[in-house]
């Protein structure tokens, strides 16, 4: 039995992997800003009125936790808001950026002192992130956020190898959650999460800071 704490936890793929975790027995700790009811409805800890973009928000949730020790952190948090070059928003770019990137960053520096040797720390990425597989360009600010956080997760994978913590760089693939408005042509929040709970069970000091799709495939950068 793992001590897992996932931020982003009140719907979508949080909440599916909050739904998995507990069923094999896993202790779960849900972060999110507002608990749904389908959150609640799960049984577990939830810490709620987490907002991850400020450092006291953060801050408050260390404290909440005291001496907790946590096995994998997964930093699911996330925003997408569709910037266009004709409709370039400079505030939308930036706010992405303090949720997907710094968020993230944020989360994982102020709960390093509860993660130990054989911890895991898991960033949600996007495919749309990768530099090498932009082939229809726009989405200014998810893009250019998750390829921030995607280097975070990198730089963090070197830094943290040595303290004996691993670090997963993950992509769910095209999921249908409210965020791409269930798309038709994705796949449920089950199955994704299935496939990303195995990867973060294959992560090791080995292959720390691998950016993968759910399905296993490594992406390029």
């Amino acid at each position: 039995m793992a001590t897992y704490l996932v931020t982003g936890t009140n719907r979508g793929i949080g909440y599916e992997y909050c739904r998995q975790l507990l069923f094999v027995g896993d202790v779960v700790i849900a972060v999110c800003r507002s608990a749904s009811f389908e959150l609640k409805q799960l049984g577990l800890r939830v810490e709620e009125g987490i907002d991850i973009t400020f450092d006291t928000s953060v801050a408050s949730l260390c404290d909440r936790l005291g001496d907790t020790q946590i096995d994998a952190l997964i930093n699911n948090a996330g925003i997408l808001k569709r910037v266009t070059l004709q409709d370039l928003d400079f505030e939308s770019i930036r706010e992405q950026f303090e949720v997907n990137a710094l968020g993230s960053l944020r989360v994982t520096h102020t709960l390093l002192p509860l993660l130990k040797t054989g911890s895991k720390i898991v960033l949600m990425t996007s495919r749309m992130g990768s530099i090498g597989d932009n082939t229809s360009g726009s989405s200014y600010g998810y893009r250019m956020s998750k390829v921030a956080l995607s280097m975070a997760g990198k730089s963090l994978a070197h830094d943290l190898k040595p303290r004996g913590i691993a670090v997963a760089i993950l992509h769910p693939g095209l999921v249908q959650t409210r965020m791409t408005n269930f798309t038709s042509g994705g796949i449920t929040p089950e199955e994704s999460v299935k496939g990303l709970l195995a990867r973060i069970d294959q992560l090791t000091l080995e292959n720390t800071g691998t950016f993968w799709h759910a399905n296993g495939e490594v992406l390029p950068w």
